[in-house]
């Protein structure tokens, strides 16, 4: 685990996390589920996460004691980039990589069709490339490792643009959000950035 004692001149503190699977992206809950206060670290009261990651995703999820982040961030005029690492089944074809890229039809809350905007989709020969820590796991049958960055969030969103595509994800990892990644970090770690580091890396403005 990378961190240190850190504390920025207003107070706030600024976490990266490597979120496990089969974890929840909060603290609390009243079902039985991985949470957050399971990791080996002694939280600053106030903490909590920016955004969320399902619990069978994994990957950068970022946390934060500064309450102003989630407005600038997801409220501002200027949409951010994140970059998932999707294992999906089967192999994928060109012509399926461009429906991806140009935007494919989802089903969204209402329930109602919602087409997505075009969007970085490539294939990963190296995971490591996109992710320092990664780990294999052996995988049966045919699959395929995509990069995709999108800047919208809307629920599930990369697992069902994937299986509208015909090839259901397996595992999914963010890798990154903006100029923040996961670098090394394995799951289940963490490290502390400091207020200039945080806000320059998902490129906002600060306060």
């Amino acid at each position: 685990m990378s961190t240190s004692n850190m504390v920025a001149e207003s107070g706030f503190r600024y976490f990266i996390i490597n979120k496990p699977r089969n974890m929840v992206s909060q603290f609390k809950s009243p079902d039985a589920v991985g949470l957050l206060g399971d990791l080996d670290f002694a939280f600053p009261e106030g903490t909590h996460a920016i955004g969320r990651l399902d619990a069978d995703s994994e990957g950068l999820l970022l946390l934060t004691t500064d309450q102003r982040i989630t407005r600038l961030l997801f409220q501002g005029p200027i949409s951010h980039q994140r970059k998932y690492m999707v294992l999906v089944k089967g192999e994928v074809s060109e012509e399926t990589l461009n429906l991806l890229r140009n935007g494919i039809e989802i089903l969204v809350e209402g329930p109602s069709i919602y087409r997505t905007v075009p969007c970085l989709v490539e294939r990963v020969a190296d995971p490591t490339a996109y992710y320092a820590g990664f780990v294999h796991e052996k995988v049966y049958g045919k699959a395929t490792w995509l990069l995709i960055g999108n800047t919208e969030g809307k629920f599930r969103q990369i697992r069902k643009m994937v299986r509208a595509a015909g090839h259901p994800c397996i595992r999914l990892i963010r890798v990154g959000i903006e100029d923040l990644t996961l670098s090394e970090l394995l799951p289940g770690e963490l490290r502390e950035l400091s207020g200039k580091e945080f806000y320059e890396g998902l490129k906002i403005e600060h306060p």
